[in-house]
């Protein structure tokens, strides 16, 4: 009986129930955000957070206990380098839960988690790049039309 047992199985034993969220992790920081069943990403959701209040420390310990959950060392700098600067200012509440419908195959409800603050500081630099394209392909075609015309 599984009477006072806190948490969802998932329909997998410990070790895969373990091995599924870790992954689940290492990938939501890798990409920003995952697609997954409503139930796991309510289950993926704290320990996200956790990894990255953890980030905001900052101290080595923290970053031991990052890389010790984490599948991938990359994933771990990515937290540390990159998101923890985009939810410095944020005392909690960095993993948002998005339910997206019912899936085709099997009808389960299917949800889209991700980093909050995540995708800004990715845009920033995207826009950057672009408009400094823009205005270096615009300087080279007024060049060209005052010499041709």
């Amino acid at each position: 009986m599984r009477h006072r047992r806190a948490g969802k199985q998932l329909g997998r034993n410990s070790g895969h129930r373990r091995a599924m969220l870790r992954n689940m992790v290492t990938s939501l920081i890798k990409h920003g955000e995952i697609e997954t069943t409503d139930t796991k990403a309510k289950v993926v959701r704290p320990l996200a957070e956790r990894l990255i209040t953890l980030a905001k420390k900052g101290d080595l310990h923290a970053r031991r206990r990052t890389i010790s959950f984490l599948t991938e060392k990359g994933a771990a700098h990515k937290l540390f380098e990159e998101l923890r600067g985009a939810v410095e200012s944020r005392q909690g509440g960095y993993v948002s839960i998005i339910k997206k419908g019912i899936r085709k195959g099997d009808g389960a409800p299917v949800s889209i988690i991700k980093i909050i603050d995540a995708g800004k500081s990715d845009l920033k630099a995207k826009d950057k790049g672009k408009k400094a394209k823009k205005t270096k392909s615009a300087q080279v075609e007024s060049k060209g039309s005052s010499v041709a015309g």
